[in-house]
């Protein structure tokens, strides 16, 4: 039998009362700030030539020649101050070089009035941030410098690429994850660390061992595109999650388009990283698997889905109605919510699920929401994007002053100037690719079925069975 789920989903402490956020910055953006960006319109200066005879190396925006004052972020997605740059109408120097840039770049036309609108949207920032071919023949050199190195310390070993390079669900600035299988009496993350800097693969400053991480790994940026890369060793668990989320992908066409705009909207809010407490891709690919397949819609799985009502519909749940403190994730066997307090009785003495408890679909004992003891400011994130999502499609919306040319995502998320040019750069060196190209992500119908806004109720299963309504 199933119970209702009322008590799992309180609407939590100030619903009504809604923070007075900056749109596009959280309290949280705290890793790596630049006080300023590096002016010129072009952004792609100081390009090099490699031994191939092909320019490849990005300096980007806050790296140009007459700023030296002005240190390369490690996020180039992050819109920390772009809101304060907005606001400016001068020249590019007081606007961080971001003169006559909205933010928008996916924006090249207007849309029909409120959700419809949202979801046409939706749809054209999709087709935009997907990855390009010229891009994904950019990571694929970068795996086979990476993979040279491997081979000619351990000429036997294997090489896998695994995480969202290998799903089709990453971004401009997405890292690369790699794990390398063999046989060694200890994990041999120093050797390949020296080999990885004698060879020049890897930034000098970005290579880092954390050999003390639950899942020990090597972390570098490569030198010549700046794209990031994580290495483990003989871990099984990410391939298999690769897989997993392909079957999800399949099943769930509206699945990659939620994902790629909360990636987005986690990233530029720096709340993507767990080592700072943020939602990982898997944590959220799983929350976004979860909450629809406890829809209330049996519509989610056809691809005519308006993507926009899904959209606000997932941030008023997790910004919102659900009860962290009392509610686990699961979406084995079909999905449902498992209370804490039961899944506490099954674990060691002095241990209870973490705030966000995530249960592993690939490993049940596995909390994959352990390590995002942020995952609150996460939370207060969504509701405010529930709130403003929901005003930009009510009714009187037609009424705000330019509402048939502003964006209406544009209101929860941006891409910065340093993104786009970086992706404009690696168009020019890795390919001819035409902007009118498609993406490597396939299509989405632009048909839309529209679905009013309603509350639903969601039940809870105990145990193992299906949560439907």
């Amino acid at each position: 039998s199933f119970t209702r789920a009322e008590p799992l989903l309180g609407g939590g402490a100030g619903g009504r009362f809604q923070r007075d956020f900056i749109p596009l910055e959280t309290d949280n953006n705290h890793n790596n700030r630049a006080a300023g960006r590096g002016g010129g319109g072009s952004g792609g200066g100081g390009v090099q030539q490699q031994g191939s005879g092909v320019a490849v190396v990005w300096r980007g925006l806050s790296d140009v020649a007459g700023h030296p004052n002005k240190r390369k972020r490690d996020n180039k997605a992050s819109t920390f101050g772009f809101n304060s740059s907005l606001l400016h109408s001068g020249s590019s120097s007081e606007t961080g070089g971001y003169a006559g840039y909205t933010g928008t770049p996916w924006k090249v036309r207007n849309y029909s009035e409120g959700i419809i609108g949202l979801h046409e949207e939706i749809n054209d920032f999709y087709q935009y941030i997907s990855p390009r071919p010229e891009e994904e023949k950019m990571r694929l050199e970068v795996v086979d410098r990476i993979k040279g190195v491997i081979y000619d310390l351990w000429p036997s070993a294997e090489v896998q690429v695994f995480g969202s390079f290998s799903t089709g669900l990453y971004l401009p600035t997405s890292d690369i994850d790699l794990v390398v299988f063999g046989k060694w009496g200890t994990l041999p993350l120093w050797t390949l660390e020296e080999a990885l800097r004698k060879r020049n693969v890897a930034d000098e400053n970005s290579i880092k061992v954390l050999d003390k991480a639950t899942v020990p790994i090597i972390k570098l940026t490569d030198s010549f595109t700046e794209v990031k890369v994580d290495i483990s060793f003989n871990v099984k668990s990410g391939v298999k999650a690769a897989r997993l989320i392909k079957e999800f992908k399949e099943k769930y066409p509206v699945l990659p388009y939620l994902v790629l705009v909360l990636k987005q909207f986690l990233l530029q809010r720096d709340l993507n990283e767990v080592f700072t407490g943020g939602i990982g891709s898997y944590s959220l690919f799983l929350m976004a698997v979860s909450f629809l397949q406890l829809h209330y819609r049996e519509d989610v799985c056809s691809p005519n889905t308006n993507i926009g009502v899904l959209l606000i519909e997932f941030f008023e749940l997790y910004g919102r109605h659900f009860n962290y403190l009392k509610t686990g994730i699961r979406i084995k066997d079909g999905g449902c919510y498992v209370a804490k307090d039961e899944v506490q009785k099954n674990m060691m003495d002095g241990y209870r699920p973490s705030m966000l408890y995530i249960e592993d679909p690939l490993q049940p004992d596995n909390d994959v929401g352990r390590s995002s003891y942020g995952a609150m400011q996460v939370k207060q994130a969504f509701d405010y994007a529930y709130v403003v999502l929901s005003h930009a499609v009510s009714p009187i919306a037609k009424f705000y002053p330019n509402n048939e040319t502003e964006s209406i995502l544009g209101r929860i998320i941006r891409v910065t100037q340093e993104v786009d040019e970086y992706r404009e750069w690696i168009s020019k060196q890795w390919g001819s690719q035409s902007q009118n190209d498609p993406p490597l992500n396939s299509m989405f119908s632009t048909g839309v079925t529209l679905a009013a806004f309603t509350f639903y109720t969601i039940l809870y299963c105990p145990d193992e069975g299906n949560t439907h309504t």
